[in-house]
C-alpha cells in the first residue's frame, strides 16, 4: 500500500477548483498555485503581486496539448519525445487552436494575460499528481491556469514550508507532498516554443532536453546562459 493518496487528493483539489477556489499543488518542478475561474485566477495574480507583463500558464496533459495547440508534425514529435519517450517535464509553448471551444471560451482579459501572440504555455508531464488532476480537468472539459506558488520574482518553491504565508493563506486547499522530485535542480520547468524552438526559460532538465533534440532531431539549442 502506498503512502500517498494521489487519486483522492487530486479529486479533492479538482472539486475545490471546480467550485471556484484555489489550490497549492505538488508538481515535480515545484508547487503550483492554480485556479479555474476568472475570479480565482485574478486572486492568484494579485496575491502573487505579479506584474502585468507576467503570463499565466495552463496545466495540461497530452490530450490538452493535442486539442488546444496547433503544431506541425515535427513539433508534435518533439513534445512526444521529451514527455513520453524520455519522461521529462516540459512547459510546451505553441500556437493556440483558436477554433477549439475551450480556447474560444476563455475570457478576453484572461486570454490576453495567458497568451503571447496567440501562443499558450502549458505545463506537461509534471509527475503523478499532475497526471491525476489533469486527467480530471480534461475529462470535465475545463481549463486550469496558474503559476508557481510564490510571491512573484522570489523563485519557485519546492517545499510547502518555503512558500510565503500570505500565499498559503490565500489558497483554499494545500496538498503537501514534501520536497518535490526536481528540488535538487532548484528551478521550474523549461519553457520551449516547439515550433520556433525559442527557449523562453532555461529551466529544469534543460540539458537533457537539449540532448534529445540534438540526438533525434539534429536541432542545436543554445547552451544555458551562465548564472
Amino acid at each position: 500500500m502506498g503512502v500517498l493518496s494521489i487519486d483522492e487528493d487530486a479529486r479533492a483539489a479538482f472539486d475545490v477548483i471546480d467550485r471556484g477556489g484555489t489550490c497549492i499543488l505538488p508538481m515535480d518542478v515545484g508547487y503550483a498555485f492554480l485556479g479555474g475561474t476568472d475570479e480565482s485566477i485574478m486572486h492568484i495574480f494579485n496575491t502573487k503581486k505579479r506584474a502585468n507583463s507576467k503570463y499565466n500558464a495552463v496545466i495540461g496533459n497530452m490530450s490538452h496539448h493535442t486539442h488546444m495547440h496547433k503544431v506541425s508534425s515535427r513539433g508534435s514529435d518533439i513534445v512526444q519525445a521529451i514527455t513520453d519517450d524520455y519522461d521529462l517535464p516540459l512547459g510546451v509553448i505553441a500556437p493556440c487552436n483558436t477554433e477549439h471551444p475551450l480556447i474560444k471560451g476563455i475570457n478576453p482579459d484572461l486570454y490576453q494575460r495567458s497568451t503571447v501572440n496567440d501562443t499558450l504555455a502549458m505545463l506537461t508531464n509534471a509527475g503523478k499528481f499532475h497526471a491525476a488532476i489533469t486527467r480530471l480537468i480534461f475529462d470535465a472539459g475545463k481549463l486550469v491556469f496558474g503559476s508557481s506558488a510564490n510571491i512573484s520574482t522570489t523563485g519557485t518553491k519546492f517545499r510547502v514550508e518555503d512558500i510565503q504565508d500570505e500565499v498559503k493563506d490565500a489558497a483554499d486547499l494545500i496538498i503537501d507532498y514534501g520536497p518535490v522530485k526536481y528540488t535538487h535542480q532548484g528551478m521550474s520547468s523549461t519553457l520551449l516554443n516547439v515550433e520556433t524552438l525559442e527557449v523562453v526559460r532555461f529551466g529544469c532538465c534543460y540539458e537533457n532536453i537539449s540532448a534529445i533534440l540534438k540526438r533525434h532531431f539534429k536541432i542545436e539549442l543554445p547552451p544555458r546562459p551562465p548564472s
